[in-house]
């Protein structure tokens, strides 16, 4: 435009408007040379790009590509449940996506239940009843239990007999006797009366001795009255005691032959008894541990969260970034394609007015 004046002649163009004009023609028959090579890039990227993302991203999002996989025969020879080892034909991928979103374990999605039975394989009632039949095969044999040996009874029988205290009966009668051989009181009666008669020098020393027995009389029967009287007591208690003695020790034997002929007689057997119950209780904590590994291999081993996430992410990726991009490079290349069709138009209408004429045109 800067080489264009209205008052020249087109024979008389500038050398700047002719070359405008030249590359206007140029630019044309660089279209027509190259175009093809535009269009066939632009068909091959909508090909490529446009089919993928409606058999891949659309139908992974309605969930037609499962039901496709899902679909008998598709792929000959191949039939994922007889992979499997199931009979009913249950698994397909679609059931099996689900599931991994679930967060589900390995033997819940594929159905291993089916093809392994755990309670078969790890049942042990089956080694329960070879373990009974075992034990109760076993004879148990215990060496004699002697509680006493017969000179440990008569031991203990003739200590009892030896341990007879002696016959109290004349301590006893003693002891209910004064302390001393004749009463204090009634010798100190005598010695007043004798000093009633004596003289006077004999009185005083009669009443003296007189008072002095009776002293003696009174702190004897204060220090010895208790002792004498806990004496008794022992004595009594001794002798009561003394008389279940012997008794007792017969008791005593007559218990030990009875535990004796219950230990010979039930030992085999408490032993057996008390062996089972030991048996039994470690049959339940391997029940128990069974049971527990049933549970996490059945429901935690082997989840297939993560398998489903990388699917999601690996769609993500193909179609949101890979996908669509090629789709929009091909979009807009298509645009482009589609106005150079007008631009060849406007470029040769156009090069009319730039080009310098040879021949001047009036009209």
């Amino acid at each position: 435009p800067l080489g264009l004046k209205e008052s020249v002649l087109p024979t008389q163009r500038s050398c700047l408007s002719n070359a405008g004009g030249n590359f206007f023609m140029a630019g044309v028959g660089f279209s027509f040379i190259f175009s093809w090579l535009l269009m066939l890039l632009v068909l091959i990227t909508f090909v490529l790009g446009g089919n993928t993302y409606v058999l891949l991203c659309k139908s992974w999002r309605s969930q037609q590509l499962f039901q496709l996989l899902d679909t008998p025969g598709l792929i000959p020879g191949f039939n994922l449940s007889e992979l499997l080892g199931q009979e009913g034909g249950t698994t397909n991928f679609s059931e099996m996506y689900r599931q991994c979103q679930q967060d589900a374990a390995l033997w819940q999605m594929l159905h291993l239940d089916q093809s392994v039975s755990l309670d078969e394989l790890l049942n042990i009632s089956q080694y329960t009843g070879e373990i009974s039949t075992a034990f109760e095969k076993v004879n148990i044999t215990l060496s004699p239990i002697s509680l006493l040996s017969q000179d440990q009874r008569d031991l203990l029988l003739n200590a009892s007999r030896a341990g007879q205290p002696p016959n109290f009966t004349l301590t006893l009668e003693q002891l209910d006797q004064n302390v001393t051989q004749g009463s204090l009181l009634d010798l100190a009666a005598e010695l007043e009366q004798l000093a009633n008669k004596a003289d006077v020098d004999m009185k005083d020393k009669l009443k003296a001795d007189a008072h002095s027995l009776r002293e003696l009389d009174k702190e004897m029967q204060t220090n010895f009255s208790g002792l004498l009287q806990s004496l008794k007591e022992n004595i009594h208690s001794v002798q009561s005691r003394a008389d279940l003695l012997e008794e007792q020790t017969k008791s005593v034997l007559d218990k030990a032959n009875k535990t004796q002929e219950f230990l010979e007689r039930e030992t085999a057997n408490i032993i057996k008894n008390e062996t089972w119950a030991f048996l039994e209780e470690l049959l339940d904590f391997f029940e128990t541990y069974i049971s527990w590994a049933k549970s996490r291999l059945t429901e935690d081993v082997a989840r297939c969260k993560p398998l489903a996430q990388t699917l999601d992410n690996v769609e993500v990726i193909t179609c949101d970034y890979i996908l669509d991009s090629l789709n929009a490079f091909w979009f807009s290349l298509g645009w482009c394609t589609v106005f150079l069709l007008p631009s060849i138009i406007l470029a040769v209408r156009l090069a009319k007015f730039y080009r310098r004429m040879d021949i001047a045109d009036v009209y």
